[in-house]
């Protein structure tokens, strides 16, 4: 699990809520009318910006993406490429054929070299499988920008709702604190949806597709030398280039191996 996710998350609202709480009553903060209106206002503006099928994606996506931490290291994608080219150079390239991997993609590269395909059409196809993923990323980054835009909107729309209503019952004193409060809390729920939730949802998803873009590249290239029969301290020579210099010395072992 994304620890860091969730901890953000609950951090950013609790700061909010204590803040509320400590002039006055959580109660003073709700206002069921506003919150409709900020709610279901940003759900319908979301509708008519995208299909249902890719807002539901998106809210999916999130949950398995931004909170579980599933992304694999490109250091041990390195090790265990080096492997791979390891047991090819000794038994061919069906030795790959009992071996089993928790990465679904390079799971899909190894099966798709241990049926023969020729080495064009295999990175052809994982070069199609990686793009497919990355736009469902991007599909679901734009769904959580797109909230993060309307529901501060949809707020200052419940604003000028509220105070239209308090304007034409000016009146009635009684009348004037409700109409006043839907003005006031409507702008603040759309703020704490967009800045403590779907942005940086947003923002998370697009690290997130950009951690597995890198690693699917990884995994493609590394498929590309085992193809050629590389020497597996020379491709791990090559793949070091996908991490950050401290992180190159863990890999020391497989190319003095």
């Amino acid at each position: 699990m994304d620890i860091l996710t969730l901890v953000g998350l609950v951090a950013g609202i609790l700061i909010v809520i204590l803040a509320m709480l400590a002039n006055a009553s959580l109660l003073t903060f709700l206002n069921l009318p506003g919150l409709a209106i900020v709610i279901g206002g940003t759900f319908a503006v979301t509708l008519v910006k995208f299909r249902m099928s890719s807002v539901m994606s998106a809210f999916r996506l999130a949950m398995s993406a931004a909170f579980t931490d599933k992304v694999e290291r490109p250091t041990d994608l390195i090790r265990e490429s080096g492997e791979l080219a390891m047991v090819v150079r000794k038994e061919g390239i069906l030795g790959l054929e009992n071996h089993r991997t928790a990465n679904e993609f390079l799971q899909k590269a190894i099966y798709l070299c241990v049926d023969g395909h020729p080495p064009e059409m295999v990175e052809e196809a994982l070069a199609q499988e990686s793009q497919q993923m990355a736009e469902r990323y991007e599909v679901a980054e734009r769904v959580f920008r797109g909230i993060g835009e309307s529901a501060p909107a949809i707020g200052m729309l419940g604003t000028l709702v509220g105070l239209v209503q308090m304007l034409n019952s000016l009146d009635d004193p009684s009348s004037i604190g409700p109409a006043m409060a839907i003005a006031l809390l409507t702008t603040l729920y759309g703020a704490f949806i967009a800045q403590l939730i779907a942005l940086p949802l947003a923002d998370k998803l697009q690290l997130k597709a950009e951690d597995e873009s890198r690693n699917q590249i990884l995994i493609i290239t590394s498929i590309r030398n085992i193809m050629r029969g590389e020497n597996p301290r020379v491709m791990t020579e090559l793949l070091s280039s996908f991490v950050t210099p401290e992180h190159r010395k863990g890999l020391v072992p497989e190319r003095e191996a």
